[in-house]
């Protein structure tokens, strides 16, 4: 079975960290999301609920900080399989609960912080510890391992070696870029260009977790790398950190714009478009919206 196509436009949700904040649910590191799992499982199947409804034709398991190692920082490594299998069930309930079909994407972040390249654990830990979390998301049953938000090359290679061990033909791989280095350098400064003829089994590849308003220069860069019959996914997030470590905010804060963005994502080649940091259920709505608008000049198989 083909879950992914290069003629089809497949709607991905939003962040889910914010919305879980707004709720109310402590998001207190180091174990940040995870705690929703335990401490407001309803809130957490809510939000699956409220990107299901606006229209987000797959959603992300709340597994970006299920690793042990990830767990170990708080005292808990021994409850990663728990929380890793208990945040795919409160997906797939969302799922089964609403009246659409939807994918349900296993999420799997770097095992340390996304922005700190230098943490990244050697090769074989790398592969071992991946290759750990994502023998639970799919024996919990997620449709396909996301491997996201990747901002080294040995790290990316290694994760994508256990994906295609544990999940083959059903996984795919986004990497988090330096946008200030220009388009396809990652956070170590490996140049994207090269890890690529190593991921050709990926059920897709893709950019996250850059600002909505540079994602147009990376994926045009990605598309011209890749055969077009390699699916490229897109969700930016709606800001950037400044020198001292707060955040700015850009236009694409405004959900009409951040659609704006994604249809110019679409225009340059990508073909799973959603939200990263800061965006909301009122973004992917707003996705879907414009899509629809344009319902005339896209394939119909992801818009029904």
């Amino acid at each position: 079975m083909t879950l992914f196509s290069p003629n089809e436009i497949l709607v991905l949700d939003g962040a889910t960290g914010t919305e879980l904040d707004r709720l109310g649910v402590d998001l207190s590191m180091p174990l940040w999301s995870a705690r929703a799992m335990d401490e407001a499982p309803d809130k957490l199947k809510h939000v699956h609920r409220l990107y299901l409804d606006a229209g987000a034709g797959a959603i992300i398991t709340n597994t970006f900080r299920t690793h042990e190692r990830s767990l170990a920082k708080a005292g808990f490594g021994a409850e990663s399989r728990r929380l890793t299998r208990s945040a795919v069930s409160i997906a797939r309930e969302a799922i089964q609960e609403s009246p659409s079909s939807a994918l349900l994407l296993g999420s799997v972040a770097p095992l340390e912080d996304c922005y700190s390249p230098e943490l990244s654990p050697d090769f074989d830990t790398s592969h071992e510890e991946h290759g750990r979390l994502m023998s639970d998301l799919v024996a919990g049953g997620v449709d396909c391992i996301l491997i996201e938000t990747m901002c080294t090359a040995h790290e990316s290679l290694a994760a994508a070696k256990a994906a295609a061990e544990v999940s083959p033909g059903r996984w795919g791989i986004s990497f988090c870029l330096d946008s200030d280095a220009g388009p396809g350098v990652l956070q170590d400064g490996g140049k994207l260009a090269d890890l690529l003829p190593e991921l050709m089994e990926a059920s897709f590849i893709g950019i996250n977790c850059v600002s909505a308003t540079s994602m147009g220069s990376q994926i045009r860069h990605l598309r011209s790398c890749l055969p077009e019959t390699m699916p490229i996914m897109a969700y930016g997030n709606v800001g950037y950190a400044d020198e001292e470590g707060g955040w700015v905010s850009t236009d694409a804060i405004e959900p009409q714009r951040y659609a704006r963005y994604a249809m110019e994502w679409i225009e340059s080649g990508a073909n799973i478009v959603g939200g990263c940091c800061g965006t909301t259920p009122a973004t992917i709505a707003a996705i879907r919206e414009a899509l629809d608008d344009q319902v005339a000049d896209v394939p119909k198989s992801w818009l029904q």
